[in-house]
């Protein structure tokens, strides 16, 4: 699964990988924290925008859902209530976060930062949602991030679940906004920190 990632780069550098113009936010995420990420929306492909992660669905009574859906199975999309009305969005990253289990039952783990190769800007594929608090009419823009199989050097890193996000390249990123699923980029750089 996908839990912590990282956006380093600047605005401007955001915006001329994506030709995009708005809102950028950068630094490490921990999505049990439900942080702010910069996402690009299908409604809005060229603005960029900051939603909150760990999807909300407009039909949730309380935002608390969002503890349980922080990823979303590429797999089960399509069955799950909480993603079956979300839209897909991009959410801009540069590097994200896994454990190797060492022993067999995770007790010694090593973290690694996970990156393309030449350590430049990509997404997720993501989901997101609008929620509206009944109690101070305020919307909530929130999203998750997809997942998929592991493939690659994945398999070896996240040993454990045996998933990653499924991230896109530029050559991919348009096909997931217009409701394709492209195959997932895993030649990946890894590296123990």
């Amino acid at each position: 699964m996908c839990f912590h990632a990282k956006q380093t780069k600047s605005a401007q550098e955001v915006h001329q990988r994506f030709s995009t113009r708005g809102p950028v936010d950068s630094g490490r995420y921990n999505g049990f924290s439900h942080p702010k990420m910069t996402v690009i929306t299908a409604k809005e492909p060229t603005t960029t925008a900051l939603f909150y992660w760990g999807l909300i669905p407009a039909w949730a009574k309380a935002p608390s859902i969002r503890k349980h859906t922080l990823n979303a199975r590429l797999e089960t999309l399509h069955q799950k209530p909480s993603f079956k009305s979300a839209k897909r969005c991009l959410v801009i990253t540069d590097g994200f976060y896994e454990w190797q289990w060492l022993d067999p039952q995770g007790r010694k783990k090593q973290k690694h930062l996970i990156t393309f190769p030449d350590d430049s800007l990509f997404s997720f594929a993501g989901l997101c949602d609008e929620w509206v608090d009944q109690s101070t009419g305020e919307i909530i823009s929130t999203l998750s991030i997809v997942t998929t199989e592991a493939k690659g050097i994945m398999r070896s890193l996240h040993n454990s679940k045996l998933r990653m996000p499924l991230t896109l390249t530029p050559e991919t990123e348009k096909e997931w906004l217009l409701g394709h699923t492209p195959e997932p980029f895993f030649q990946f750089s890894a590296t123990a920190v």
